[in-house]
C-alpha cells in the first residue's frame, strides 16, 4: 500500500458523525442540515435540457482535452468575467475541462509535484482538506498559513520565513474563501505574484465560490484578471479552478476547468491523458449551456442574499455575526459578547453537539476543517454554517439557532 495513506485524516463528516453518535435529538424538531456545502437550489432546466439533448454522445470516447466548444465557451467567459481582452486566453493552450475541482485540485498537485526536492505545498488554514491529503498523498509536507479573526481572517503571509517559500512547489489560495468567505484583492493577489515569481512556485487559486457574491457592482477578483494587470500575459505560474457546481447548482453535473499557464497546463493534459478523466460528451455540452448563460447565476445570487439577510437579522441580538464578502457560508463565533452579554461555547465540537442534541440542527465545527499550527487550531472556536437549505428551513434553524444561543448566555 502506498505508504503516505497512513498519513491523511479522516474527513471533517467522518468526524461529526463520530460526535454526533449516540445522541438523540428531539424527535419533534425535524432535522435541517447546515454542515455540508451542497448546492440545494434547482439545477436549471436548460442545463438539463442540454445533458438530455446529448445522451448519444455516450456511444463515444470522449477526448481528455474536451470538445473544442466547451473551451471556446469558458474561454470568453472568462474573458468576460474577469475583464481580459478575449484574444488573451487561447481555448487550445490556457483551458482545460475537468470533473469538478475536487477532482482537479487532487490530480493537480500529484502532477506537478517534485517529492524528490523536500517540497512544501503551503495552503490556508482552516482548508478544503482535498490540499492536504493532495500535498500528503504527492509526497510533499503541508505547511499552513493560519487566518487572522482580527484581520477579516486573512493569512498572514508577510510572516512567511524565506526558507519555507524556498521550498514551496504549490501555494494554495482560496477566494472567496471556505470556511470564511474572504476575499483576496489585486494587492494581495500582486504580493504573491511577486513571490512566485521570486522563488518559483505555482499558485493554484481555488475560485469555486467566485460567483456566489453580494455587490453586484464589486464581483472578486481573479489570479488570472490580477496576472494581466501587473503584466503577467502569459498567466506565468498562475492556475486557476473555477466549478459549476455551486455557480449553477449542478454539483452532481461534476463538471469545471482549470486554466492558466499554457506549459504548465501541457503537463497536466499529460497527467490527465493517462489519469482516465475525461468528461462525458453530454456533460460537455450541458456546460456550455451553463457557462454560456448569466441569468440563472444572477438569479442564484439573490436566493442567497435573500438568506443572509434573514438569518443575519434573526441571530444578530444573541451572537457576533456579519454577512460575509462572498461564499455561502457563515463562519460564527460559538463565544463572545454580543449586546453587553456573554454567549456560547469556546469548544466549537461542543457547540455543535449540544446544538444538534437541543435543537436537531447539524452544522460543522471549524476545529475539523483545520490543524494545530504555531500552538493554535485557528478554525477552533467557530462553526460553518452553510446556508444551502431553503428560505424557509434557514429562518427556522436561526430561530432556533438563537434560541440555543440564548440557553447558554450569561
Amino acid at each position: 500500500m502506498n505508504p503516505y495513506l497512513a498519513q491523511l485524516h479522516p474527513y471533517p463528516f467522518e468526524k461529526l458523525a463520530a460526535l454526533k453518535q449516540g445522541v438523540t435529538p428531539p424527535a419533534a424538531l425535524p432535522h435541517i442540515s447546515l454542515s455540508i456545502g451542497e448546492p440545494k437550489h434547482p439545477t436549471p432546466p436548460f442545463i438539463q435540457d442540454a445533458l438530455v439533448k446529448h445522451l448519444q454522445g455516450l456511444s463515444v470516447y470522449p477526448s481528455t482535452k474536451g470538445l473544442p466548444e466547451l473551451r471556446v465557451a469558458i474561454a470568453a467567459w472568462l474573458a468576460q468575467r474577469f475583464n481580459i481582452p478575449t484574444a488573451n486566453i487561447d481555448a487550445e493552450q490556457h483551458i482545460l475541462p475537468v470533473n469538478g475541482t475536487r477532482e482537479a485540485l487532487f490530480a493537480f498537485v500529484q502532477a506537478v509535484i517534485n517529492s524528490a526536492a523536500k517540497p512544501l505545498v503551503v495552503m490556508p488554514n482552516p482548508f478544503y482538506q482535498i490540499y492536504e491529503g493532495a500535498a500528503l498523498l504527492a509526497g510533499a509536507e503541508p505547511y499552513y498559513l493560519n487566518s487572522d479573526p482580527a484581520n477579516a481572517y486573512q493569512a498572514a503571509f508577510d510572516s512567511v520565513p524565506a526558507e519555507v517559500w524556498q521550498r514551496c512547489q504549490v501555494l494554495f489560495i482560496c477566494s472567496p474563501g471556505n470556511p470564511t468567505g474572504l476575499v483576496l484583492n489585486q494587492a494581495d493577489h500582486q504580493k504573491l505574484l511577486a513571490l512566485a515569481e521570486q522563488y518559483d512556485f505555482i499558485i493554484a487559486s481555488d475560485e469555486c465560490y467566485t460567483e456566489l457574491y453580494y455587490d453586484e457592482a464589486q464581483p472578486p477578483v481573479g489570479l488570472l484578471q490580477s496576472a494581466w494587470q501587473v503584466g503577467n500575459r502569459d498567466f506565468r505560474r498562475c492556475v486557476v479552478f473555477h466549478s459549476l457546481s455551486k455557480r449553477s447548482n449542478a454539483p452532481g453535473l461534476r463538471s469545471g476547468f482549470v486554466a492558466g499557464d499554457a506549459q504548465v497546463l501541457q503537463q497536466f493534459l499529460k497527467y490527465r491523458t493517462y489519469h482516465g478523466c475525461a468528461m462525458p460528451v453530454p456533460t460537455q455540452y450541458a456546460s456550455i449551456a451553463a457557462w454560456q448563460d448569466e441569468q440563472h447565476v444572477r438569479h442564484n445570487r439573490v436566493l442567497y442574499r435573500e438568506k443572509f439577510t434573514a438569518v443575519i437579522n434573526v441571530l444578530q441580538d444573541v451572537c457576533q455575526i456579519s454577512l460575509p464578502p462572498a461564499g455561502f457560508y457563515l463562519w460564527l463565533p460559538t463565544s463572545g459578547q454580543a449586546n453587553g452579554k456573554i454567549y456560547g461555547l469556546a469548544d466549537d465540537t461542543e457547540f455543535a453537539r449540544q446544538l444538534f442534541a437541543q435543537q436537531n440542527i447539524t452544522v460543522l465545527p471549524g476545529s475539523y476543517l483545520s490543524r494545530d499550527s504555531g500552538g493554535v487550531n485557528p478554525g477552533g472556536g467557530h462553526v460553518r454554517i452553510a446556508l444551502v437549505a431553503s428560505l424557509d428551513e434557514c429562518v427556522t434553524a436561526a430561530q432556533r439557532i438563537k434560541l440555543f444561543i440564548n440557553s447558554l448566555t450569561q
